[in-house]
């Protein structure tokens, strides 16, 4: 009997694990662990997925040119140079798909998103982690990690699960350090959360293999849609569409979308709410004697002794309902990434970690 063997690197791909939902045997939780969005999606987009249902026996547009304008006229970009996908994992996969392959590298920092090596393998191509330097990403250690066999380069800027971001300066470094067949990846999922951060959009203007993707899923409140853009030169975004599935993305999806990133008010309001509760939350935790570095996201990365304190606090918190994420698997075994939520849910947690070290002490 033949036997039937996957592509190789598909059996190297670990499993994706999302965060915990449930705790066995507490009924009420707060899910702290995927950072998502605490106040949900806008009220708009809500009515308007609701009104999209009436169309469900339709087929979708193919081009969802109307959610490309609003994108463009949002951000002030070209929506001809605008791909739309099923989260910005789609975009992220139908690069890899396109662009890598058996013989071929692709790049990510030590502690980068883990869908860019899946991607990668996914498609054939091997996947190389660059050392970063406290955490932030090492532009040098990035450039000195090209080869010949180099095909794309990822970073997430802010970083997941980190929090942290480079400047402008190292982005226009890395670049224009690149060579020319390499294409830079700027992962923005978490853009929205940096004032006058453009998610690398300049970049791409300047340079011809430089792509930013951006998604729905975190400031937006969408991540049970799956709705992610990128946005690159036209000769990229022509090469994505042709592999692109025409369908991947439904009515109900596009309409919520749409509505979302036009509603600017919700948007501002989550955000003013986000920056003051995270930097609450990360004092709080830092009089504790846990520390963060400085997040530019919607949640920070809270270092513990090492690993089995990180471990001991999580179970604590999973014993008064608080379902935070463990990141071993992302080679920080001392941390816990928590995700900013309502101001109930950030005390809660400054509460509970409190408990937790009081506990420790004996007293």
């Amino acid at each position: 009997m033949t036997q039937i063997v996957p592509q190789p690197g598909i059996m190297e791909i670990a499993l994706y694990e999302s965060g915990q939902s449930k705790v066995e045997g507490v009924s009420e939780v707060i899910k702290l662990s995927s950072n998502e969005n605490p106040y949900g999606p806008s009220p708009k987009a809500a009515e308007a997925f609701r009104a999209a249902a009436a169309n469900l026996h339709r087929y979708p547009s193919t081009d969802h040119a109307e959610l490309r304008a609003a994108i463009g006229e949002v951000h002030g970009l070209d929506p001809a140079r605008i791909i739309c996908g099923v989260g910005s994992d789609e975009i992220i996969n139908l690069l890899c798909q396109a662009y890598a392959g058996p013989g071929d590298e692709v790049l990510q920092t030590e502690h980068g998103f883990s869908m860019y090596r899946i991607s990668a393998l996914a498609a054939g191509a091997s996947s190389v982690s660059v050392a970063e330097r406290e955490r932030v990403t090492d532009v040098d250690a990035l450039l000195a990690g090209v080869t010949e066999r180099t095909k794309l380069a990822f970073i997430a800027n802010p970083n997941n699960p980190t929090g942290t971001m480079i400047g402008g300066n190292e982005l226009a470094k890395l670049a224009a350090g690149l060579p020319e067949n390499v294409i830079l990846v700027l992962d923005g999922a978490y853009a929205e959360f940096v004032d006058g951060y453009d998610g690398g959009a300049s970049l791409v203007d300047l340079h011809p293999n430089v792509v930013m993707t951006r998604t729905f899923s975190k400031l937006y409140g969408l991540g049970g849609l799956r709705i992610g853009w990128g946005y690159a030169q036209k000769e990229i975004i022509d090469v994505l569409n042709r592999i692109r599935g025409p369908f991947n993305l439904g009515e109900c999806q596009l309409a919520a979308a749409e509505a979302a990133i036009r509603d600017r008010d919700f948007a501002a309001k989550c955000l003013a709410e986000n920056s003051r509760l995270r930097g609450w939350l990360a004092q709080a935790l830092a009089d504790l004697g846990i520390h963060s570095d400085t997040s530019c996201a919607n949640f920070i990365l809270a270092r513990f002794a090492d690993r089995g304190e990180a471990v001991a606090c999580d179970a604590f918190l999973k014993s008064r309902g608080l379902i935070v994420r463990q990141v071993a698997g992302y080679g920080l075994p001392n941390c816990l990434r928590i995700t900013i939520g309502d101001e109930r849910s950030c005390r809660l947690v400054a509460e509970a970690v409190a408990a937790f070290k009081a506990e420790q002490r004996g007293t």
